[in-house]
């Protein structure tokens, strides 16, 4: 596979970029494939290598990157009319009318910009809304580039996870392992009185994707009610694109207070947005005295983007296609993983994928058929990582060093570690999914 020009361009990027990207997950060994223009299902790198893309920009990617025509006419018609104007629009109100209507614990939405200004502004209205100061978080979850979430350890040493960070906001930040409830209670034991806001994915999606165990979500729900404290559910990664319209909470059946947005919710363009309840929300400046702002908050051109994308995937079935096709993949990566490499651990949902490459597990045979669910009574069980430590114990370089680099070479692109998630788009097709299932059994 020819990338010679990727290798020139990184080497001047090397030049002007600090390690020669713009985000550390988009760096890869030795160097990254540099994407030209995408076509469906597929992108293009600057050599012409044509490749499955599951990388989806990381996650907003929802349509796909040829964007059907009525969502590209409207880009185009707001484009016309102005990229911005530091004033409110129509189309503002329309997208938080469209989030409020779908998602039932939405009930107002501020936009910013990105994800880590939607959890930021979050974890800042948390504590403003209720006096306190200190926030749990999961070990290994991924709140964006925020100093009260950057944060390692457990509830009984909390550190700075990168310098620059004051250690003032480990002091106030309580890391728990994902899916155990006993450290949870134990620290609402503690500090209960003291704890503003839990802060959750409803998945952990930056660790190669870790599904909740039953009831865990119910234990977070119930020790915040009891205690005074809010939940907060990061719906950046799931938002939209777990269990469709009403998001990841609407499959689990849970009500969090607040709900951080962004990825799918811009069809592919910035933005970020913090949702709750009114009484919660109204805190805000100018309703409240929670100081939040942005000067490209509200962006019309996103906000349009965002709310022809959501329009489209509810009108045309989207989300029952895209769930079709990831119930085709996992199951069919089960099946390859069980003969192949049967320690490893397939998970996922919805439009969300990936392979762990788990240690010394049991064969698969008779595991979830269509990737992990925390089932307790699947033989793979207590194999399948249950938190952030089990799979950082996996065989990561494994992935990053060889795998990732065989599949591309099979013309599937996936993201360039182990840690990060693989997603669907509607451009996807049946003949994709099988094309990726060979690659997959050819590299494994």
């Amino acid at each position: 596979m020819n990338l010679e020009s990727s290798r020139d361009l990184y080497d001047r990027a090397l030049s002007v970029l600090p390690g020669g990207v713009n985000s550390p997950v988009r760096a890869s060994y030795p160097y990254p494939a540099f994407i030209q223009r995408g076509d469906g299902a597929h992108v293009i790198d600057a050599d012409g290598n044509r490749y499955i893309d599951y990388v989806a920009g990381y996650g907003p990617v929802l349509l796909g990157h040829s964007l059907p025509d009525r969502v590209i006419a409207a880009i185009q018609s707001q484009v016309s009319d102005g990229p911005m104007y530091g004033a409110p629009t129509e189309v503002e109100v329309e997208l938080a009318e469209f989030i409020t209507r779908h998602v039932p614990s939405i009930e107002m939405v501020r936009f910013v910009n990105s994800g880590t200004e939607a959890t930021t502004g979050a974890v800042r209205l948390a504590r403003g809304y209720t006096d306190r100061d200190k926030v749990v978080i999961m070990q290994g979850g991924y709140h964006g580039a925020q100093e009260s979430t950057l944060i390692e350890g457990d509830q009984h040493e909390a550190a700075p996870s990168s310098p620059g960070v004051p250690a003032e906001f480990a002091a106030n930040t309580i890391p728990v392992p994902f899916n155990d409830e006993a450290a949870v209670e134990a620290v609402f034991a503690d500090h209960g009185s003291e704890i503003a806001a839990v802060l959750t994915e409803p998945l952990l999606g930056n660790q190669g994707i870790v599904m909740p165990q039953p009831g865990y979500h119910e234990t977070l729900r119930e020790l915040t009610r009891e205690h005074g404290a809010l939940l907060i559910f990061d719906e950046v990664m799931t938002g939209f694109r777990v269990g469709g319209l009403g998001c990841a909470q609407s499959h689990f059946g849970i009500e969090p207070d607040l709900t951080t947005l962004a990825k799918v919710i811009g069809g592919g363009f910035p933005i970020g947005a913090i949702g709750g309840r009114t009484e919660i929300m109204e805190s805000l400046t100018p309703a409240g005295d929670v100081f939040e702002a942005g000067t490209f908050s509200g962006h019309p051109v996103t906000m349009t983007a965002g709310l022809e994308t959501l329009r489209y995937a509810a009108e045309e079935n989207v989300y029952e296609h895209l769930a079709d096709l990831g119930e085709q993949l996992r199951s069919g990566l089960v099946d390859i993983v069980a003969d192949q490499a049967p320690a490893y651990t397939v998970t996922g949902i919805d439009s969300m994928f990936k392979v762990i490459f788990t240690r010394d597990g049991p064969a698969q045979t008779g595991a979830c058929s269509a990737g992990c669910r925390q089932d307790p009574d699947c033989p793979h069980s207590q194999a399948c990582p249950k938190n952030a430590s089990d799979v950082k114990a996996a065989a990561t370089d494994r992935w990053e060093r060889v795998f990732y680099h065989q599949m591309r070479e099979q013309g599937v692109l996936l993201t360039p570690n182990q840690f990060e998630s693989e997603f669907l788009t509607a451009a996807h097709t049946a003949e994709d999914i099988e094309e990726t299932l060979e690659a997959y059994k050819a590299v494994l």
